[in-house]
């Protein structure tokens, strides 16, 4: 919706559980080719304001604690999904008072006007 392009699919549900300060979801991604998981992991790590948790045999993956007053974007048990082709899922948590209200209306509108898109 905030990007207004309706190639990008998007099939979601939400479920309201009492946490402190953030919001969890559950993630899959569909490719149109395949991809190697270690790219995904990669790009992610070097992306700006997306903090990869992502160890679970150590019980290291993104909680809404970790995300609570804070702006960066938490990603982790990031997995192929066997079910479909060329997908993969992700665990994320955020601040929704942050990122997802305050901070994400600013860092979208920056992002536009580099582009000028508006």
């Amino acid at each position: 919706k905030i990007l207004s392009d309706d190639t990008i699919r998007v099939s979601a549900t939400a479920v309201r559980v009492p946490v402190v300060g953030g919001h969890a979801e559950s993630v899959n991604v569909s490719f149109e080719k395949s991809f190697e998981l270690e790219n995904v992991v990669r790009l992610l790590k070097e992306t700006s304001g997306v903090i990869v948790l992502d160890n679970p045999r150590e019980s290291i993956y993104p909680m809404p604690k970790n995300a609570h007053q804070k702006d960066e974007v938490f990603v982790g048990r990031i997995r192929r999904d066997e079910s479909y082709a060329n997908s993969l899922n992700l665990w994320i948590v955020a601040d929704n008072l942050r990122k997802g209200a305050a901070t994400n209306a600013i860092q979208i509108a920056e992002y536009l006007i580099s582009k000028n898109l508006v």
